[in-house]
């Protein structure tokens, strides 16, 4: 699997920091292949062979010879390859069919209702088997990803699409629209189900060269004849026993209870409501908002490569019908839970945006289109928003450089105790406050400060709650009655025409640097009218 995923992102390394960032729609085509990228298994890709002792038993023989059901309507072609293909998924790859079958069930009803709704056959719900094995994650050697094995130019023809934020091929539900339209074109050009199943394979412009040289408009007089034709135009084996592969499993598919399978379930569709989500919309946060964790919300929506939606299109995402109105909501405030998904990382004397890059796996272009910026200059202090991958490593590489994997979860520990300190916080920054003079007022010491509120440096902002441990003096009474009156002088301004952050900081008498913070937005961050910013009003 590595070496899969190696091979096909090889050369696909970051940009200098001195390049300008072209638009964004042009950009993001580092790294193709997504981390959690499945190979296909190797039962896809078998030519099997007949074992000794491996006949077919009178049952199996009997199921063979049957023509297609009432509910397959393609005519009924024998061959040596039906029966080898056959015999092999009812035998030496039973485990692998048995297990794409169980597989398959959540999306067959869907592709079935879609099928119909082009008016083609009924049979073609299978070819998912023949292509991934029904795997939604799936990548071939040469790139052709999702259950339907799209490359990436013809996903594109049917509106799939494919960057360093989403890959739309794996996307079951859009992409199986694109695969009916497709084949449906594939059929509108050749007037035979096989050769557009060929041509699904190898591609029109082969079959249809193939066809030429060899004029014939059969598939299978165009395999007797295929080593007769030129090395361009002649079938390779894969595409040669596509067509018997796709009979063979049509033929156990129509009779699993027969020949000793399980039986598929009809009933095992998710029940998702789909919503167009806007450019740059938190997914992890929206998959909080349903009690989802990622791996659920993604196991949903394959599609996304990161926890971000793409900053420059709409995505549609799939929610869980029974929690869909809270994930809407969400989405209809969504400043209710900023940034979730990102990495804030502080800038540090010596970074710059290469450096950052490849601390975090993220195209340079990228991290600038996040920020809304295309300046090459970084300043320490400067906070930067970075997506996060959706896996364990994003965790690990938040970690500054030197940190291991404890550091991070040390971090992480560090972040819980500062939600609980500010659920319970009892003392409330004011203007000159230094860890110092808070603890000489409440006698206790600066370090214990830090630990109770999990603070990892001194720096203070106005505002801000703090939790003082074993003070019940006056002064800590006091702190309480601030801190209410602090609340209740918090103002949720909402952006108005003609607004910036100087403008809106001069308003208020606050500084812009804490307007950045209590926002966890940055200087050069772009607001919209309607858009509410916290302001903290002495």
């Amino acid at each position: 699997m590595g070496l899969l995923i190696a091979s096909l992102a090889a050369g696909c390394a970051p940009k200098t920091p001195q390049e300008a960032a072209p638009p964004v729609e042009e950009q993001v085509t580092e790294n193709l292949v997504p981390d959690d990228a499945e190979a296909l298994e190797p039962e896809i890709e078998a030519a099997p062979e007949v074992a000794p002792g491996e006949d077919l038993t009178q049952t199996e023989q009997a199921v063979l010879n049957q023509r297609f059901g009432l509910l397959f309507d393609l005519e009924q072609h024998e061959s040596d390859e039906v029966e080898l293909f056959f015999t092999y998924y009812n035998h030496k790859a039973r485990k692998t069919m048995a297990r794409w079958l169980e597989r398959s069930q959540p999306y067959l009803p869907y592709v079935r209702r879609v099928f119909t709704k082009y008016g083609l056959p009924q049979d073609l719900v299978l070819l998912p088997f023949v292509e991934s094995g029904y795997n939604v994650k799936a990548y071939s050697w040469a790139g052709a990803g999702g259950m339907w094995q799209f490359m990436r130019g013809t996903g594109k023809l049917y509106g799939l699409k494919s960057d360093w934020w989403i890959d739309e091929r794996r996307d079951p539900y859009k992409a199986t629209d694109a695969a009916a339209r497709h084949l449906k074109d594939l059929y509108d050009k050749f007037g035979d189900w096989y050769l557009a199943l060929a041509a699904y394979n190898a591609g029109e412009g082969k079959i249809a060269r193939a066809l030429k040289q060899a004029n014939c408009d059969d598939f299978f007089e165009l395999t007797e004849k295929n080593r007769k034709l030129s090395r361009r135009n002649r079938l390779k084996q894969e595409t040669r026993h596509y067509v018997p592969k796709f009979i063979a499993i049509s033929k156990i598919f129509q009779n699993l209870d027969t020949l000793g399978f399980e039986p598929v379930s009809w009933d095992m569709e998710y029940e998702i409501t789909p919503v167009k989500v806007p450019g740059g919309t938190d997914l992890l946060a929206l998959a909080r908002a349903g009690g989802m964790s990622w791996k659920e919300f993604h196991e949903l929506n394959p599609a996304f490569r990161r926890q971000v939606s793409p900053p420059h299109m709409e995505a549609t995402a799939y929610l869980p019908a029974n929690k869909a109105d809270k994930m809407i909501a969400y989405l209809d405030e969504p400043g209710s839970r900023p940034y979730a998904g990102y990495t804030r990382y502080r800038v540090r004397s010596g970074d710059s945006w290469w450096v950052i890059s490849r601390r975090y796996g993220v195209p340079i272009n990228v991290l600038k289109s996040v920020n809304n910026t295309r300046s090459n200059t970084l300043r320490p202090g400067q906070y930067v928003m970075v997506p996060g991958h959706g896996s364990s490593a994003s965790a690990i590489a938040s970690a500054a450089p030197g940190e291991s994997s404890s550091s991070a979860t040390s971090s992480s520990s560090a972040a819980k105790t500062r939600a609980i300190a500010a659920k319970r916080g009892n003392y409330v920054v004011r203007s000159g406050d230094t860890l110092w003079s808070i603890a000489q007022s409440f006698n206790t010491t600066v370090s214990t400060l830090r630990k109770s509120n999990g603070l990892r440096t001194s720096r203070l902002r106005i505002g801000q709650k703090l939790y003082i441990p074993n003070s019940t003096d006056a002064a800590t009474k006091q702190a309480v009655k601030e801190a209410e009156k602090v609340k209740a002088q918090l103002v949720q301004y909402k952006v108005r025409r003609g607004d910036n952050l100087y403008s809106i900081s001069r308003k208020f008498g606050v500084k812009v640097s804490d307007l950045c913070h209590w926002n966890a937005i940055s200087t050069s961050t772009t607001i919209y009218e309607g858009q509410k910013l916290k302001v903290y009003v002495q």
